[in-house]
């Protein structure tokens, strides 16, 4: 069953792409491996992906059928060699408010 999830990816200052330049090599090659890799691991879709710079803290949105299936394409991916990374099920709002409606 395809569900949604959230990577929250968190690094610290000395680590930052912006002032670290092995992840800045990585950092430029995430989207492209996310998008290459993701139907290896199950992920249907990669709903959304925002960052706060200045927090060094990344959200992640994906559509796919497992944690473990993210946490695989995160390390693919490189997001998980210098970001802490915590995966979380997910629910739209409509949806619980239906179901709490009832």
């Amino acid at each position: 069953m395809v569900s949604l999830f959230g990577a929250f990816a968190l690094h610290n200052p000395e680590s930052c792409p912006i002032n670290n330049v092995k992840s800045k090599q990585v950092f430029l090659e995430i989207k492209d491996k996310l998008e290459k890799n993701k139907s290896k691991y199950g992920v249907k879709n990669i709903e959304a992906f925002y960052m706060s710079v200045l927090e060094h803290e990344w959200m992640i949105i994906f559509e796919a059928d497992s944690a473990h299936d993210i946490e695989s394409l995160c390390i693919e991916a490189g997001i998980a060699s210098f970001n802490t990374v915590k995966i979380v099920g997910l629910k739209r709002y409509d949806d619980v408010h239906s179901k709490i409606g009832k």
